[in-house]
């Protein structure tokens, strides 16, 4: 018996047994049927069954609800999504504005259904800060990429700057520059929330079948060791784990984030530190890093993991020390004072990157199927949107919610774009990440002479081109 604990921190805080549901028991027939019992899945099982009672939902788990990347994340709930500029970059600015509102309205309507449901998941809407921390580059990328915001209809509201004291009233962090803040975010304690919506969507009525991987799929039907699932639609809410569904795999690309918890911290640790309210942060490197103060006061600490030739699934995410030793260094330049904190848990997961930075709900009604993914890391948020968005396509309404420029209509899976063959992606990521290691490594040290800093972020933003 796998020791379902071990998954994560998050996991392991759960106060209930991890027992698997029962496997499929024989072969059926549903309406919707649904590949993977996590957020996306579970989202989009709720909002149909909420819509239309009637339907037969019939859910296919390979391990247990929160083994994936929903029971291991860093609990940031975003109102915001991957890509988000881009895609709205060609709307007007009336329906642009709208589709932002769409947006940072997400951790609302999460809370509205926690309330609804009584999922207790730690909800806390604290807000986000976008911190620049550790050199004076990051501060201006940060102050052009708020004019940006501003430039595309933003307000105030939604993002300001915050200058060293105003940062300081909500995080002290060493020599901080100054922040971008957003109140639209909150956070979670993600197992909570995923083992909650598998609850709340069996009671109703809802089939949660558990330990029944999917060997092979195809439009209306899914095939297990059990038996077969025969359904008008299906639902792949797989992300990161595309690969083991081919050809999914050839649009996600399966990479990996890595993440420690220190033990709780003492009060008085905490008030030097601040986070008060529940506040998500970041250090704005491209290491891409993330953290948050839990209900119990520990730090939750994480930033960019790897990709394995082949788009092969990381399994073992015993953290080596390398990488235990990455993640402290980040945030001991944040917090000196966690600089020999004790790091009770390490673990990661992978999830799902698409070309282009670009999250999609999708529906082929000719096929029967309907997918929603590409969030980039920032699913905990985005999935509860693609779960409504999903639901509205599949019972064919045209609401606000199906007119957004990441929804396709009537167009498979084939029409996403599509990663190149190895060994380009091997390379091509191996050597983007070496080159945000290295311009981090260069801008961090302050007798880095001017020509060399210059070079090191036209390098890395050059080499970040390409992801996109």
């Amino acid at each position: 018996m796998t020791d379902w604990r071990n998954i994560s921190l998050w996991m392991d805080q759960l106060d209930e047994p991890l027992q698997p549901r029962p496997a499929l028991p024989a072969s059926l027939h549903a309406d919707v049927a649904i590949i993977g019992a996590g957020y996306s899945g579970l989202w989009t099982a709720y909002y149909l069954k909420r819509q239309a009672p009637h339907l037969r939902i019939v859910i296919l788990e390979a391990q247990i609800a929160g083994f994936g990347a929903s029971g291991r994340n860093g609990g940031w709930l975003m109102g915001a999504m991957l890509g988000e500029d881009r895609l709205l970059a060609g709307l007007s600015a009336e329906h642009r504005h709208a589709s932002s509102q769409l947006l940072h309205g997400i951790p609302d309507e999460v809370a509205s259904v926690l309330q609804r449901e009584a999922i207790d998941c730690d909800y806390r809407k604290g807000g986000v800060l976008y911190c620049a921390a550790r050199y004076p580059e990051q501060e201006r990328a940060q102050r052009a990429h708020l004019h940006s915001l501003y430039a595309a209809g933003h307000s105030e509201a939604d993002y300001r700057w915050l200058n060293p004291a105003e940062l300081s009233a909500q995080l002290r962090i060493a020599q901080a520059f100054g922040a971008i803040y957003s109140p639209h975010c909150a956070t979670i304690q993600p197992a909570r929330l995923v083992r909650g919506l598998a609850r709340c969507v069996e009671q109703l009525g809802v089939e949660l079948y558990e330990q029944s991987p999917v060997l092979d799929w195809q439009p209306g039907l899914l095939r297990c060791a059990q038996g077969e699932v025969r359904a008008d639609w299906i639902v792949p809410a797989v992300e990161g784990y595309a690969g083991s569904l081919p050809p999914l795999g050839r649009y996600q690309l399966p990479v990996q984030s890595l993440l420690v918890a220190t033990e709780p911290l003492p009060a008085e640790t905490w008030a030097q530190i601040g986070l008060q309210h529940g506040q998500a942060f970041s250090e704005s490197s491209r290491q891409v890093t993330y953290g948050q103060r839990t209900v119990d006061d520990r730090l939750v600490f994480g930033a960019r993991g790897g990709y394995r030739f082949g788009g092969q699934l990381r399994t073992d995410f015993n953290l080596n020390q390398g990488e235990i030793e990455l993640r402290r260094y980040l945030f001991g330049e944040l917090f000196p004072q966690l600089k020999e904190a004790r790091i009770s848990h390490t673990w990661g997961g992978n999830l799902g990157m698409h070309r282009r930075f670009h999250p999609h709900m999708l529906c082929d009604r000719r096929s029967g199927i309907a997918l929603t993914g590409g969030y980039g890391g920032e699913g905990v948020g985005a999935s509860n949107l693609g779960g409504r968005t999903l639901a509205d396509l599949i019972l064919g309404q045209d609401t606000e919610l199906t007119r957004q420029p990441w929804v396709m209509h009537d167009q498979s899976p084939s029409s996403l774009a599509a990663w190149p063959p190895e060994p380009c992606r091997w390379l091509g990521y191996n050597a983007i990440i070496r080159s945000f290691v290295h311009e981090d490594q260069v801008l961090a040290n302050p007798h880095s002479p001017p020509w060399r800093r210059h070079l090191a972020s036209r390098m890395a933003s050059f080499m970040e081109g390409f992801m996109r």
